[in-house]
């Protein structure tokens, strides 16, 4: 596969996850997530999008409750990417 065509996935892939992080339908995520993947999906690699793509796939609820700090994040969920999520949270 050519090089450009990697790369054009990439992006597809980005602009897919990023209308997902501000498209959740809570609105507190929304606004999170929005502004998380604004700052930071562009800089993701490939292995950051697989795990930024998991953690979509976790409730609004979920992902809240871990932001907020009402429980910890589960060993499963525990990656980079949630940790730059939650630094971010402190920002926010």
């Amino acid at each position: 596969m050519p090089s450009g065509t990697g790369e054009a996935d990439i992006e597809t892939r980005r602009k897919r996850l990023l209308y997902r992080s501000v498209y959740r339908g809570n609105k507190e995520n929304d606004i999170l997530l929005g502004q998380f993947a604004r700052a930071h999906i562009a800089d993701f690699d490939a292995a950051e999008l697989d795990q930024y793509e998991r953690l979509l796939q976790v409730g609004d609820n979920e992902i809240y409750d871990w932001v907020s700090g009402k429980v910890p994040v589960p060993p499963e969920s525990d990656t980079p990417v949630v940790r730059k999520l939650l630094a971010f949270r402190v920002r926010f």
